[in-house]
């Protein structure tokens, strides 16, 4: 179903707000009514078409019947912007499985702009997500949310100035991100407690951080297994501006590609440079500067089965964002040296330890040719700081790819 091309008054609105005129963005009310009825009534299979056009919107929109696509005319053509938004946590919310959106934008929401809760079997596709103004730590904090979703397809989609995650996916399973981009976000992609993603040809530059492979304690599963191949990541060296208080106030401007507490991580084939801090960097949950660890998950706060190999790595730790760093990089590398490319703050379970080395299937494991690495003994107070890369020569299975399921499995490279 194609909503009907603008009548004059919306027409008239959409002037006003777009124009150049300096007053507040107006509501295209009539073009707003119409699209969250037609969200409302959907039925299951159902293609609901927006036309091209900037249309201004002032409170969320939401759906909850499975088996809906949501169509633009293209990323830059359709494009809802909800500025002058005064009701709602979020531009789109979607309550619903079997769901597509594709070729449209949502731009300047209030909080997260495109969330998905629960549903099965979703593909966002050619979808942009962007704060005009640039990085704010009053912009949302997620440009593309699913969470506890399955069966998940992101593709082509463009992430820039969300305050915490561009692209952040969590609590899933069975998750595929390709062809994006992600820039000037605090996190451009991030995999929280996901159980089987991939994540690969994708690019992402000038965020805090560009792909972060995390677990928090206190959520209903704790994640494993991704695979992290193929990608840009380069330049992410922009000033952290997330929410103090929240895990990715953490990450350091300067890191590359950032797991924490996570396991069973294959890091692949991708370019990575030009990264203050690290290229890489692999840390426990005890880095993050909380300090609460009463869980009544299964929750292990320690990365274990690492496997960092065949990766083109350009320049990086110059300059880290972190004190003790910048003492470590000046005192053991020099006044013109850098960290290498690989920083691990080596915190391991004791209880799992044998003869005093984690045992191979459990170990990080370095095969990337003259990539070095740095242990700065975070649980020794940064005393007894080690370069020493023979305890990570070893290799790991490689992680199997992720299968989308049924019309997923469909929709091509």
């Amino acid at each position: 179903m194609r909503l009907a091309a603008p009548s004059a008054i919306a027409l008239s609105l959409l002037l006003t707000a777009c124009g150049e005129s300096e007053a507040p963005p107006v509501a295209s009310l009539d073009f707003q009514k119409q699209l969250q009825t037609q969200l409302i009534k959907a039925k299951p299979g159902e293609v609901i078409e927006i036309p091209a056009g900037t249309w201004q919107l002032d409170r969320s929109l939401s759906l909850k019947v499975s088996g809906v696509t949501l169509r633009g005319a293209g990323m830059d053509q359709t494009i809802l912007n909800f500025k002058g938004q005064k009701s709602g946590a979020e531009g789109l919310l979607v309550d619903a499985s079997d769901f597509t959106i594709e070729d449209l934008a949502l731009e300047d929401t209030k909080g997260d702009a495109l969330k998905v809760v629960g549903g099965q079997n979703i593909i966002i596709r050619r979808v942009r997500t962007e704060w005009t103004n640039g990085p704010a730590t009053e912009n949302g904090a997620y440009g593309i949310y699913p969470v506890q979703t399955e069966n998940v397809l992101i593709d082509g989609v463009v992430v820039i100035g969300a305050s915490d995650a561009g692209i952040y996916v969590g609590q899933s399973r069975n998750v595929v991100v390709r062809n994006s981009r992600a820039e000037r976000n605090v996190a451009g992609i991030e995999i929280e407690n996901t159980i089987g993603a991939d994540v690969y040809d994708n690019v992402a530059t000038g965020n805090t951080g560009g792909i972060l492979v995390f677990n928090m304690p206190n959520l209903p599963q704790p994640g494993h297994t991704t695979r992290v191949y193929r990608n840009k990541v380069e330049g992410n060296n922009h000033k952290n501006f997330g929410h103090k208080g929240t895990p990715v106030a953490s990450v350091p401007a300067g890191s590359g590609v950032l797991v924490n507490s996570n396991d069973k991580v294959e890091i692949f084939d991708n370019d990575i440079g030009d990264h203050r801090t690290a290229n890489v960097i692999v840390s426990s949950y005890f880095s993050t500067g909380y300090t609460d660890l009463s869980t009544t998950d299964d929750f292990d706060p320690y990365p274990e089965a690492i496997h960092i190999h065949g990766n083109r790595f350009g320049p990086g730790g110059d300059s880290p964002d972190n004190f003790e760093l910048k003492a470590l990089r000046l005192a053991k590398f020099g006044l013109n040296g850098r960290l290498p490319d690989i920083l691990w703050d080596g915190y391991v379970n004791p209880e799992k330890l044998v003869d005093g080395n984690l045992p191979v299937e459990l170990a990080i494991c370095i095969d990337n040719g003259e990539a070095g690495i740095v242990n700065v003994d975070g649980p020794g107070g940064y005393k007894n700081i080690s370069t020493d890369i023979e305890p990570h020569r070893c290799e790991l299975p490689r992680l199997p790819a992720v299968q989308l399921r049924a019309a997923l499995a469909e929709v091509g490279e």
